[in-house]
């Protein structure tokens, strides 16, 4: 048998140490936490007040992104090589990094299950990046191995043990059964989207014979099936939470465990949303799942849960109805019902707590039956995935397309850019764009057009408007330079400068030239919406810079207050605008920044 830490071994952490110690030296330095001293064909990081020092080429390219080379990266104690370890880089730099001494070993636990998790992925090796060209959905998915692509510490699930790993990490890529529980109606809600009822989801959801399964067991508890909706539940938060942390309300059977599902699932990126396996039509169910990440608990509130549905009826209707999306081919993926339980005591203190987030789900659309025949879907976290052997999945799809790197990137930019920056400037509303949150449509290795998810939880209207009560929530109102962050640091930065970097060092298209398409995308929608009128400018000189690390470095355990989230982030100056007029014109491009 197996060992199930058998990924553990010296060669595969230190790939893992070197890839994230570059990692770690290029996002700080993109945030400014790391100031690299030029050296002749190179660069140094020292560690202050010590004798470490760490040697490394790169280049670096618009928004101060650093694309550091691995195989140059070294580290000297005291002048002699030392082996990368990307702990000891978080001792050595604690200093600058605004790290307290209270949540350093939280991090740093972070760290070495992110290193935990590299080391797997660098022992299954995975598809290469052309293998990828002719891979399913869900081969796609699980082939991913970076993660988020800013956050150096990004694959903590701490809470996760090594058995679990292997069972529902999405590297894994194994297939499990969700866990029904019956939760009693008088301690639980059902939320329903528009024209579907409770009857209409289960038999879509579930076969005949697991219902009558799932009513005989209650029945044989002396329970009335009728008194209790069904809720599926993560098999690890059944075995680790639910059956311990609510032992209570299972004893009184306001919980009753009532079996497993007969579809299999399997995990996504985001740990906690299952694609049905057994058959890809029916619902994604996204869970509370109680690990830690990226400075999260990822459980699901009930309280959210109760008005997502209608959140996410109000944006797709918006969407639907509005013919430049249309032609954009972007869609979202409706979250159509969901359930929380807040019969536990944990819902009566004074004081609200993770304990409240621990017991909730929603189902949300499969784009698998939305799209034509001959057409493909990917993660849009593929556009930025190198394989094993540092090949590009993005240089791929365009080599394979047959067509010039610049027709296959405007293809791209008009279905992901140009609706959010219409969505922002016609409607103030703005999603959560990274790559995890889209599914791309590939028609030919060509994006034709892209689906939006996570609608309930991280979509926002930054101007005041009047909305549905139960849509409410999401007003979130900003001035017209913040609501541009919307566009600047979560499409910009957060996805675009990744990706420039990457078509750069491959030779596929230098980055000035990817930046001046990127104007041309504004541009383009600017002139065929002349009407339009938004006081947000996305070609101006400079903007905030929106710093992701130094949130999670000031709290790990809760990066930002969900609540008020514009008031919890962290800045770090201006960053110059890529696509500025100042700089690019209609047919010029920005200036190089150097290597």
């Amino acid at each position: 048998m197996t060992a199930p830490a058998a990924h553990l071994t010296p060669a595969h952490l230190a790939d893992a140490q070197r890839h994230l110690v570059a990692k770690a030296i290029a996002e700080f330095s993109h945030e400014r936490l790391l100031a690299p001293e030029p050296l002749v064909g190179g660069w140094r990081v020292t560690a202050p007040d010590s004798d470490v020092q760490y040697r490394f080429d790169a280049v670096r390219t618009e928004l101060e992104h650093w694309v550091v080379d691995e195989t140059s990266l070294c580290r000297l104690v005291a002048g002699e090589p030392a082996a990368l370890d990307a702990q000891a880089f978080i001792l050595e730099l604690q200093p600058v990094l605004g790290l307290s001494d209270q949540l350093l070993p939280i991090y740093l636990e972070e760290i070495a299950s992110t290193l935990a998790s590299a080391a797997f992925k660098v022992a299954q090796g995975g598809p290469s990046a052309d293998e990828l060209l002719a891979a399913d959905f869900q081969t796609i998915e699980s082939a991913m191995t970076e993660g988020h692509p800013g956050f150096v510490a990004n694959n903590g699930r701490i809470g996760f043990g090594v058995s679990a790993h292997a069972a529902y990490s999405p590297e894994a890529g194994r297939p499990f059964r969700m866990v029904w529980l019956a939760a009693r109606r008088s301690h639980s809600q059902l939320a329903l989207g528009m024209g579907l009822d409770e009857a209409s989801l289960l038999s879509g959801e579930l076969s005949p014979a697991e219902r009558a399964r799932f009513a005989e067991r209650l029945t044989e508890l002396g329970e009335d099936p009728a008194e209790f909706h069904l809720l599926p539940v993560h098999p690890w938060q059944w075995e680790n939470r639910i059956a311990i942390t609510f032992a209570p309300d299972v004893a009184r059977r306001d919980l009753v465990l009532i079996g497993e599902s007969d579809d299999e699932y399997r995990a996504q990126q985001s740990v906690r949303t299952m694609f049905n396996a057994t058959h890809p039509d029916r619902h994604y169910v996204k869970t509370a799942l109680a690990v830690q990440n990226m400075g999260f608990l990822r459980g699901l509130s009930p309280a959210y849960m109760r008005v997502t549905p209608a959140i996410n009826d109000w944006v797709a209707d918006l969407v639907a109805g509005d013919e430049t999306l249309r032609d954009s081919g972007f869609r979202v993926l409706r979250e159509r019902a969901s359930i929380g339980y807040t019969g536990d005591p944990y819902h009566r203190t004074p004081t609200p707590s993770a304990h409240r987030k621990m017991l909730a789900a929603l189902w949300r659309e499969s784009p698998v039956p939305l799209i034509a025949p001959g057409e493909r879907l990917a993660t849009m976290a593929s556009l930025l995935h190198r394989d094993a052997r540092g090949r590009s999945y993005a240089t791929s799809l365009v080599h394979a397309s047959g067509i010039e790197a610049t027709t296959w990137l405007r293809a791209y930019l008009r279905v992901y850019l140009r609706p959010l920056v219409h969505c922002l400037l016609a409607h103030d509303l703005a999603f959560m764009p990274h790559g995890e949150n889209l599914i791309l449509i590939l028609d030919e290795h060509v994006p034709a057009g892209v689906f939006m998810k996570d609608i309930g939880e991280e979509v926002a209207l930054l101007a005041d408007r009047d909305v549905p009560a139960d849509v409410g929530r999401i007003v979130s109102p900003v001035d017209d330079e913040e609501k541009a962050l919307a566009i600047f640091t979560d499409v910009f930065d957060g996805v675009l400068r990744h990706l420039a970097g990457i078509l750069h060092i491959d030779g596929t298209l230098p980055e000035s030239v990817f930046w001046r398409i990127a104007a041309e995308i504004i541009d383009e929608h600017e002139a065929q919406h002349p009407s339009l009128d938004s006081r947000v400018d996305l070609r101006a000189d400079a903007f905030a810079h929106s710093c992701l690390n130094r949130l999670q470095l000031r709290n790990t355990l809760q990066m930002v207050d969900l609540a008020n989230q514009s008031a919890s982030l962290m800045y770090a100056g201006t960053l110059p605008n890529p696509v500025a007029r100042s700089r690019v014109g209609s047919a010029g491009a920005p200036e190089p920044v150097g290597v």
